[in-house]
């Protein structure tokens, strides 16, 4: 990560309805999404929406790195996170800062790391991989150095005695490429990934077991604030507690962005398409 450096929310800064007459005495709400986390930008944005289009806020999501994220939400330059990865993947951040936020609570439960393959794929657990090493042409397609899920493979690959097996570090949008070109042409793959992510919503993908536990359990992703949220917009911060959604509504927005629609229009579309379950959240 990056050395820390003031938190600039401006041009990079999306502003919603700025010009709304409705949220004309509302303060505006600073939200903070890791930048290039699909799962992140789809939860992100159908909250801003509804934050916006329900409630009358004029909002600016921010994308930031993970630990800009964490410090500021805790120091006020942001409002709120729905991207916090607990209590493994943001462990750290969290240890540093628990007594300067406020977790709301989870708004997807059952998020995970580890390695995925195809379900056509023979393995089913990572210590297949060296007995089907070939298949994969000797390799895991990562993503970014450095990720946590890439330390933790260099860790699987030790662990469970992978010598025919090399960790190829690329990024997310190479992972999804060539997990896209290998369903195509239903071809082995090993790649490192999570979920919630779109590629689950539009192939059948499985995780590979982990006995061991390298990977560690599953996690959640929970709804962080900074503790002056409450008195600043009390509707705003009751509705970031009551919103939490599953896989499969996750997944439609992260797959709608990640056919071509604007993150803002996937939020408005599935905002406008779900009004139930926007009205539960608002009770």
């Amino acid at each position: 990560m990056r050395v820390l450096k003031t938190l600039c929310l401006g041009a990079a800064a999306l502003a919603l309805g700025m010009g709304s007459a409705l949220a004309a005495d509302k303060p505006t709400l600073k939200i903070g999404y890791v930048n290039g986390w699909d799962d992140s930008v789809a939860a992100t944005h159908v909250a801003g929406e509804i934050l916006h289009s329900k409630l009358g806020y004029p909002v600016q999501l921010q994308p930031v790195e993970p630990a800009i994220m964490w410090q500021g939400v805790a120091r006020g330059d942001l409002d709120a996170t729905l991207s916090a990865w607990l209590p493994a993947t943001h462990g750290e951040y969290f240890a540093k800062l628990k007594d300067k936020v406020v977790v709301l609570g989870a708004n997807y439960e059952g998020a995970k790391i580890g390695l995925i393959v195809p379900d056509y794929v023979e393995a089913k657990t990572i210590a297949d991989l060296e007995k089907y090493a070939k298949d994969f042409d000797g390799k895991i397609t990562g993503i970014d150095a450095g990720a946590g899920v890439m330390r933790r493979t260099e860790d699987a690959i030790e662990k469970y005695q992978l010598s025919s097996i090399r960790l190829m570090a690329s990024s997310g949008p190479a992972m999804a490429t060539a997990l896209t070109r290998a369903e195509k042409e239903q071809k082995p793959i090993v790649v490192t990934g999570w979920i919630p992510h779109w590629m689950f919503a539009k192939w059948k993908l499985r995780f590979l077991e982990d006995p061991q536990k390298v990977y560690g359990d599953d996690e959640h992703v929970d709804t962080v604030v900074n503790p002056g949220l409450q008195s600043k917009a009390a509707d705003a911060t009751a509705f970031l507690k009551n919103f939490s959604w599953n896989g499969e509504e996750v997944g439609a927005v992260m797959l709608a962005i990640r056919e071509g629609a604007k993150p803002e229009q996937a939020a408005k579309d599935w905002v406008a398409n779900n009004p139930e379950r926007v009205a539960g959240w608002l009770q």
